[in-house]
């Protein structure tokens, strides 16, 4: 594990832009994308990297089971950062009126598998970025959800305090990738962080973390504040 600490936001984005652009440039066989606002201006960076964004699977590590047009999809976001640089090679989430998150979430799996590394019949991700929550939840393994538990490598998952579904990799996915970004800004993370990095931490974002081959926590001063070595 590796911890970066840089002076603000906008350093977290470059320095994480520029880590990305990097290792896509080495080995690139796909990037998960983690949605909310923090990543976004990452991917407003990345965008202008020079990628050939034809030969790298992107996908979304979780998302809201809503629209792809809807203000509060995380595909909308990502293709909107990335201002059309990632529109061919996007895996799309197949939202439909027609199907619940259930389905959509096993269908989804399916795509990924059609796309990604299978080894032991396990999706085997390469670049996967991720951020956290005050809760501690990491994509949308949301501390007490059912999908901390499951089997698979997508699931639909209900979450009781948002009131809605989201769909997102299981522990076991993100835990399979090659290498893992976290990124980290604000000093309402900061309690968040001190517990992530504490031993044993229950947090989802802890569990993967701990469980993955290579992970690299870049933070802001605010996000890392409360750690003992920031």
């Amino acid at each position: 594990m590796q911890t970066r600490v840089l002076s603000d936001p906008a350093a977290v984005a470059q320095y994480a832009a520029d880590l990305l652009a990097t290792e896509l440039s080495r080995s690139g066989s796909s990037l998960g994308l983690a949605g909310g606002s923090t990543p976004r201006a990452t991917y407003e960076a990345l965008a202008k990297a020079d990628t050939d964004w034809d030969r790298i699977p992107v996908w979304l590590a979780d998302e809201r089971w809503v629209p792809p047009t809807h203000d509060q999809s995380n595909q909308r976001m990502a293709m909107a950062a990335f201002s059309g640089a990632i529109d061919s090679s996007l895996v799309p989430v197949p939202w439909s009126l027609s199907i619940d998150a259930n389905t959509g979430a096993m269908l989804y799996e399916d795509y990924l598998r059609m796309r990604l590394p299978v080894v032991r019949d396990r999706i085997h991700p390469d670049l996967v970025v991720l951020g956290i929550g005050d809760d501690g939840h990491t994509a949308s393994l949301f501390p007490g959800t059912s999908a901390l538990d499951a089997e698979g490598d997508y699931v639909a998952n209900w979450v009781p305090k948002l009131d809605a579904w989201r769909i997102t990799a299981t522990t076991t996915m993100l835990q399979a990738a090659r290498k893992i970004v976290f990124i980290v800004t604000g000093e309402g993370k900061a309690k968040t962080m001190r517990e992530i990095m504490e031993p044993h931490c229950s947090h989802p974002a802890a569990v993967v973390g701990q469980g993955a081959t290579d992970v690299v926590w870049v933070l802001d001063g605010a996000a890392a504040s409360e750690l003992e070595s920031p």
